[in-house]
């Protein structure tokens, strides 16, 4: 990859309470725990390694997303509320396993959220926003903050994959991911990169 490649980078926001317990969390707007600050200012280092062109940063209106922004020195970033996690309507706060004992073998790609975000509603979001930003890319990089699931959505789609897809790209939190091109086609560059040293079990959800 040349420095001057077009390159979207997807930051997922650091470590909630939440995350930590794998608890879906769509709408609820939680803090970053110590760790999840530290995983935002690790991301700093990741970031600044890629070398991008003046890049163009959007977040997602959550204050998880917005604050790892700051922390991995993106302070100036415009919030799109296209960039928000899926919501998970019903299932708000609830973990997978705990879904499974009344729906066996659910997953957020696989099967319905009651009361939350058809995949296909969520497509319809991701598909916006690289529509958006894509033009950008002749003459800046892009910067998406945001979140796990919906992260995974962005990279299905700039793969030209069905949404259901996203469960190939699992994402720790404060990770960070880069799409661009080759010879003209989408490709991804690099995959849930972070500055961490030591093994970590929380992926997703």
């Amino acid at each position: 990859m040349a420095d001057a490649d077009p390159r979207i980078v997807l930051l997922r926001h650091g470590e909630t309470t939440w995350s930590k317990q794998r608890r879906h969390t769509g709408r609820t707007d939680l803090p970053l725990t110590e760790a999840g600050e530290a995983q935002a200012i690790g991301a700093a280092a990741v970031i600044a390694s890629l070398d991008l062109r003046d890049p163009l940063v959007l977040t997602s209106p959550r204050t998880r997303a917005k604050h790892t922004a700051e922390l991995a020195g993106l302070p100036h970033g415009k919030v799109d509320d296209d960039l928000a996690e899926w919501d998970y309507g019903d299932y708000e706060g609830e973990t997978t396993a705990k879904i499974r004992d009344s729906v066996p073998g659910w997953t957020v790609w696989t099967h319905p959220t009651p009361g939350g975000e058809t995949a296909e509603q969520v497509r319809v979001r991701a598909d916006r926003i690289l529509a958006d930003v894509t033009p950008v890319l002749t003459d800046r990089d892009v910067i998406l903050v945001g979140h796990g699931h919906f992260s995974r959505v962005l990279i299905a789609r700039w793969l030209e994959l069905a949404v259901i897809e996203g469960r190939r790209f699992a994402m720790h939190t404060g990770a960070v991911s880069v799409l661009g091109f080759d010879h003209g086609a989408h490709t991804l560059w690099a995959h849930n990169l972070t500055a961490r040293t030591e093994p970590v079990e929380e992926i997703a959800l």
